[in-house]
């Protein structure tokens, strides 16, 4: 035993390293031949420990004495066991080295011939086979993946299955739950699926349809007997949880590929043929570990994400569309929305103990802080929202879409309200996404992108019947009442970065997100929609930061009419009224109120003297990446204290101004400046406007405007694109993408013109 032993260490050993095998291939296949039993034992050192009985004369052994009678029988059954673990490792390894693309030729040859003997020359696969079931779990999870890398093996060497193994499948799976073996062969099965997704050959699909040929209406049988199962016949209920996972895990890879390899087998499509089937398991009395793999794995399918890790590389990146999966995914995405509207997220468990690697057991000195599972508020929450995108985009009804995204918005809402702690403002319900999705930025943008998808989706729809501004002020309070309005959305994802836009950086150079597809729409829709955008900075984010601060807030009308009807001349931030003609926003003070403004509003704080540090820039927050080379490292520093130099001295003298010239008495009716040379103001505007020029004393740093800071971040971001693009560091070509946010920019500064020549801003200010 102690030189067979010896002999397959030399070969793991050498296989290992890819070496090239010298001897007669049958010889090695002596040495790999599962020929022991444990009922063998007694036998076995007899036979393998004499010099020259039953070993090929070609393989040098060193001469070893016959073991004693006496020897113990457990010893040989552990000597037999390593034995057997050892044999399957070499085959696994062989099998390995033989397919990969840096064994060298001869090598590689040597190995499929040792491999192609040992299928021939012995019923290897039975015997794997009769191991599932061996008591010693590492011989059995052993056995099982050593068969599974023969199996393919067969698959690309283009040899025929065994018709035993496939006998033995079909009648464990049929037959399921009365044979308890069913679960060995979704683990053997599993493991195949998954070495022909990570395989980068050609012919990836012919070998996949060869493989499922013959158990395709086999799984649409196992699936209806898996999911009809009922509890109250079943007392251990450890067997059904794990057919459960072990399925899922096949099921997972069998729709990825679906997906990637554009296979339409029945047994790829069950999940979208019958979906309430692995739905209804979410609401089963199983431990809630089982319910959120479920609701991810449903999550992951209606993202089309499952197996990404197995086909990323493999997968082009733009496929071709596919009209079969577009039905099968809205036949999904139209029976979780049934599920949502019969109570699906009433049977979800969002508190208990924390689910981790480790457990769920809360360690005796560590202190259980209570709260959701935010992995199961995350996941429930995209099944809604893909679920809306999908059907919307297969629907031509505006008013259905309507109706439907309140129901099943209000729906999410609510569910979101009861187990956030702080729960959502009443005043912005778009704050939602980043505070359920703040530690999975994947997801979060995600969901950014199938919100923003619904938004130009029912916009386009809308535009086309709603021509009225009051019909258009009701779709933007819909937008806001239920939570998806784009603007709103993407200005607490930058709130929740800190405006830093290294981080944007980051992920627009990751493949991991979504993130390119999803700025690049919003960009295009910042540029037609900026009017709606800077509203809402004003109306929705200024006026909500500085409520408990120190702040002043101007609110003033475009044009200021005394009692004898003489034109007065404008204020000195009655210049933004050009806001509107350079593609800026009109924002309004308060929905609420009754009077028009045209005075100007201060709050009740406005007459304080601001302490100097108010009037400071808000601190960047610290970098994650640092982009900077090093010869340019130090300019860029440069330019950023200049800039907030500048930025801090905007601040200053334009309160400085505003403070000097309105005074102290709120019982002034107009404000007047220095006449102008040409009216800045045209006459008949009479729509009140604010601009966001609030500033905030907290312990940070001052609230500066939130559209300032958006379009700051916006010129950083294009710095360092433009830095990195011109050494060649950016992964793709960002020129159409820095077109884009130099559009944005232009925008912003076009809208400032008024502010230049009324002397409030020098030329240079915010952009040098």
């Amino acid at each position: 035993m102690k030189a067979f032993l010896d002999v397959l260490e030399q070969l793991y050993r050498k296989i290992l390293l890819g070496a090239t095998l010298e001897n007669d291939s049958h010889d090695y296949v002596f040495y790999l031949s599962l020929a022991f039993s444990e009922q063998d034992c007694s036998d076995c050192s007899d036979t393998l420990d004499v010099e020259g009985v039953h070993r090929p004369s070609s393989v040098h052994l060193a001469t070893v004495s016959v073991a004693p009678a006496c020897l113990k029988r457990h010893s040989q059954m552990s000597s037999t066991r390593e034995v057997m673990l050892l044999q399957l490792t070499v085959i696994r390894v062989m099998i390995t080295r033989s397919l990969s693309v840096k064994t060298e030729f001869h090598a590689k040859e040597k190995y499929r011939d040792i491999i192609k003997i040992l299928l021939k020359s012995s019923d290897i696969d039975s015997k794997l086979t009769c191991m599932f079931q061996n008591s010693d779990k590492l011989l059995s999870h052993m056995a099982a993946n050593c068969l599974a890398l023969l199996l393919y093996f067969q698959l690309r060497e283009k040899i025929t299955l065994s018709n035993s193994w496939i006998a033995f499948c079909q009648k464990n799976l049929s037959e399921y739950p009365e044979k308890d073996k069913a679960l060995y062969c979704l683990s053997t099965l599993t493991i195949v699926m998954k070495e022909i997704l990570k395989d980068t050959c050609s012919q990836k699909t012919e070998i996949l349809k060869q493989f499922l040929t013959p158990f395709n209406t086999i799984f649409e049988v196992f699936y209806n007997s898996l999911f009809s199962q009922h509890f109250e016949n079943h007392q251990d209920f450890s067997k059904i949880v794990n057919s459960l996972i072990c399925f899922l895990e096949l099921l997972e890879l069998l729709i990825a590929s679906r997906i990637h390899l554009k296979l339409h087998f029945t047994c790829q499509r069950i999940l979208f043929l019958k979906p309430s089937c692995v739905l209804d398991v979410i609401s089963w009395p199983v431990q809630a570990f089982v319910k959120r793999k479920f609701i991810i794995f449903i999550k992951k399918c209606l993202l089309c994400k499952v197996g990404e890790d197995l086909c990323r590389g493999s997968v082009p990146a733009l496929m071709p569309p596919d009209d079969h999966l577009d039905v099968d995914m809205l036949a999904l995405a139209d029976a979780v929305l049934q599920a949502v509207d019969l109570g699906l997220l009433r049977t979800l468990f969002i508190h208990g103990k924390p689910s981790h690697f480790g457990g769920d057991e809360v360690q005796p000195g560590w202190e259980h802080v209570p709260g959701p599972d935010y992995v199961i508020l995350r996941a429930a929450s995209l099944l809604i929202i893909r679920s809306l995108e999908i059907k919307f985009q297969n629907c031509a009804s505006a008013d259905e879409m309507k109706v439907d995204l309140q129901r099943f918005m209000s729906e999410l809402l609510s569910f979101l309200k009861r187990h956030l702690q702080p729960s959502l403002q009443s005043h912005n319900l778009c704050e939602w996404l980043s505070r359920v999705f703040v530690e999975q930025d994947d997801d979060m943008l995600e969901a950014a992108k199938a919100l923003l998808g619904i938004y130009l989706k029912l916009t386009r729809k809308c535009e086309a019947t709603e021509s009225l501004t009051q019909e258009k002020e009701m779709w933007n309070h819909h937008t806001h009442e239920n939570g998806y309005n784009p603007h709103c959305i993407y200005l607490f994802l930058l709130k929740t970065i800190g405006f830093d836009s290294t981080v944007l950086l980051d992920f627009l150079i990751s493949s991991e997100t979504c993130f390119l597809e999803y700025f690049v729409r919003y960009l295009k829709l910042l540029q037609k929609d900026w009017d709606h955008f800077f509203t809402i900075c004003c109306k929705y984010f200024d006026v909500t930061e500085s409520k408990d601060s120190v702040n002043i807030y101007c609110c003033i009308s475009s044009l200021v009419q005394d009692s004898s009807g003489n034109r007065t001349e404008p204020g000195p931030l009655a210049v933004l009224g050009h806001h509107r003609n350079a593609h800026a926003c009109i924002c309004h003070a308060s929905d609420a109120s009754s009077e028009p403004l045209n005075h100007i509003v201060l709050s009740k704080e406005a007459h304080t003297t601001l302490p100097a540090n108010s009037l400071s820039p808000c601190r960047a927050s610290p970098s994650l990446v640092d982009y900077g080379s090093s010869d340019d490292s130090e300019e860029e520093s440069t330019d950023q204290r200049l800039a907030n130099s500048r930025l801090t001295s905007f601040h200053q003298e334009a309160v400085k101004k505003i403070q000097d010239r309105i005074g102290t008495s709120r019982g002034e009716k107009e404000l007047s400046l220095e006449p102008q040379l040409r009216p800045l103001v045209p006459k008949k505007s009479n729509t009140p406007f604010s601009v966001d020029c609030d500033l905030a004393s907290d312990s940070t740093a001052s609230q500066v405007g939130i559209c300032y800071r958006t379009v700051k971040c916006f010129e950083e971001l294009r710095g360092a694109i433009y830095r990195l693009q011109k050494k060649n560091l950016f992964p793709y070509n960002p020129t159409a993408l820095l077109k884009l946010l130099k559009h944005v920019e232009a925008i912003y500064n076009k809208s400032l013109n008024p502010l230049y020549n009324s002397g409030i801003l020098f030329p240079g200010t915010l952009f040098p």
